[in-house]
Order: structure tokens, then sequence, then C-alpha cells
């Protein structure tokens, strides 16, 4: 991978950022939530991926990319805190879902509320970094965000329902779909490593599914719906990978959102409660927080290193679920997920070998 550091600047940025830290502690309990936003814009920073360079005056300005400096302790660090705010985003939806809060809210007014605040997020910091929109694929961007959407209202919908960490389990499917999706979409080729691999993981969703009389879960069916339009979503990211940068594909991505929920929940619209708009307002800052968090820790690692701590959204998710709904995973749910992690360990591992062999 291609370069462009200098260690003067590195040592800025490492200076810059303990700055932010040491205001976090020393400043009163108030002023906090500006310092939080401050350390949101910081890594909407490392997203946005260039800034503007220097020109002549007769020419337009170029992109500079900006490739941060490996390092995989700080990549694992963020990459397990997007697993924590990503799982905690199934736990707010699930208080919002139940009488937890108030009366219920519907899943789509949920995942309205969470595409609200994540835009306001990150138009915020859009201004703040001043992020140029260069030439957006409108049509791929509203495909993705269509099935986007579609998959998180699915998820919210189940998690209501079923324990978080069979509904997080169950999600875990949504590359296997990708794969099987780009065979006919794509054009790519699928060997019998990665049909193996799909083949188990299904496995652990049928056992999910707890397929019997006495302990089906219909439910998890819409854990299934949703992890298949990611999968779909998956296929547009692809599409997407490389004509524009991440920051600004994030951006539109959360922007085309509250167009299409605001649309969607328009038959299903409840006034909240004051707690409802609160949580609603913190689903949507951890969901903006999971991304960026993301996008920065595969910024300073191999994604075959970092792709394995993604997994930790499981732990998270059992973890908020005992926590507060007082919910135990069973054996059932053990096993499932187990077998769904398996495969999709193995689908991840193929696909690293793959890209080593086409990049070496």
């Amino acid at each position: 991978m291609a370069s462009f550091e200098h260690g003067a600047l590195h040592k800025a940025q490492r200076s810059e950022c303990k700055a932010y830290f040491y205001k976090l502690i020393i400043l009163r309990k108030n002023d906090r939530p500006f310092i939080i936003m401050t350390l949101f814009c910081t890594l909407c920073r490392g997203i946005n991926g260039g800034k503007a360079g220097g020109s002549n005056k007769s020419g337009p300005k170029i992109m500079i990319p900006q490739i941060p400096a490996p390092n995989p302790r700080l990549a694992m660090v963020l990459m397990l805190s997007s697993t924590a705010f990503m799982a905690a985003t199934t736990l707010m939806a699930k208080a919002l879902g139940t009488d937890t809060l108030g009366d219920p809210l519907h899943p789509l007014q949920i995942s309205h509320g969470r595409f609200i605040f994540a835009f306001l997020f990150y138009a915020t910091a859009a201004v703040v970094v001043r992020l140029r929109v260069r030439r957006p694929a409108l049509h791929l961007h509203l495909g993705r965000t269509l099935f986007g959407w579609g998959g998180v209202s699915c998820l919210f919908a189940a998690a209501t329902f079923i324990p978080l960490g069979d509904a997080t389990a169950i999600s875990f499917l949504n590359p296997v779909f990708a794969m099987m999706l780009a065979i006919p979409l794509l054009g790519e080729r699928v060997g019998p490593w990665r049909w193996a691999a799909a083949g188990v993981a299904l496995i652990g969703a049928l056992v999910l599914l707890r397929p019997t009389p006495d302990s089906f879960q219909p439910a998890a069916l819409i854990a299934l719906a949703s992890a298949l339009l990611f999968g779909m979503e998956i296929i547009f990211i692809k599409k997407l990978a490389g004509r524009e940068g991440p920051f600004q594909i994030l951006l539109i991505n959360n922007g085309l959102g509250v167009v299409i929920s605001s649309l969607a929940v328009i038959a299903f619209w409840q006034v909240p409660s004051m707690a409802q708009w609160a949580v609603m307002g913190s689903l949507g800052l951890c969901m903006a927080m999971a991304q960026a968090c993301f996008i920065n820790a595969v910024a300073r690692a191999e994604t075959s290193f970092v792709a394995p701590f993604s997994y930790a959204t499981l732990v998270f998710a059992s973890l908020y679920d005992w926590a507060v709904f007082t919910q135990i995973p069973d054996a059932i749910s053990y096993l499932g997920a187990g077998i769904i992690i398996s495969g999709a360990a193995l689908l991840a591992w193929r696909e690293a070998l793959a890209a080593a062999r086409a990049f070496p």
C-alpha cells in the first residue's frame, strides 16, 4: 500500500489527540458533549482520507491522500470500540421497541431516528472538516441506502422479539449472502472452500431458528431477512469502493436514509417520550461512532487482522442483553452462534488468501 507519511505530521497529530483527551478530563461535565463531537470530527478527518493540496493559480486543487501510519494496537482498540457501539445500537433499539421507555415504537420509527441523528452528526462533522462532495454516483448510493435501511429496520424489529445475541449472530450471515449474490450480480467465481464456509454458516442459522414446533422463533426469520438485505448492501458498497471517499459515502448514505425512512415512517409515527428521544439520539451517535471507528481501524491495519475482532459484537450484545434485560443465552444460542462464526471466519480466511494472491 502506498503511503504519504511524514514524521512531523504524525507527531503533530498525536499531540492534537492528546490535547483533546486532556480537555475531556479537565472540562466541566456540561462541556463534555462538545469534546465528544470534537473527537468524532477527528475520527471523520481520518475517514475523509485527504485534504486540498497546493496548486498553481491556473490549475485546480488536487487531493493528496493521507494514509494513517500502520498501528495494529490502535486498530484493535478502534475495532473493539466499533463493535461495542454497534451492539449498543441493537440494545437501544430493543429498549425503544418494547415498553421499557414508554409505549413501544415501531421498528420503522426507530430506524428513522437512527438515520436522522446519525446524519446530524455526520453533517456537523462535514462542516468542521470542510468536506467537498465530488461527483457522487447517486444511483449506487440509492440502492445501497435502500437495502441498508431495510436491513437495519429488520434487525431492530428482530431485536425486540429474540435475544440480542441470536439476532446479532444471524446478522453475521451478511457476507455469506453477499458472496452468493456476487455470483450473478458481479460475475465473481466461488470455489469449494467458500461454498463450504457458506454451508457451515447457514447450518448455524438453522440451529438458531430452532426448527421444532415447541421452540421455533418466527422472529429469527426477520433477522435472516436483515442479513440478506445487508448482503445486498455489500454488493453496492463493492461497486462504490474506489469511486468516492468513505466519508462522502457515509454522509450521502445517511442523508438518503433520512429521506427514505421519513417517507416510510409516516403511517407508523407516534410522538416519542423525552426518554425515547434521548435514546434515539444516542442510537444515532453510536451508529455514527461505530462506522467512524470501523473505517479508521481498517485504515491502520490489514483487514485480515481487524476482521476477527468484529465478532466481539456478539459478546457485547449478549452482555448488554444480560445487564439490561436479564436475558441469558441458552445452549442453542451458543451452539448456533459458534457455528455461524466458524463459517464466517472460514469465509474471511479464504477472502484474505484470495486478496493476498491478487495483490502479493
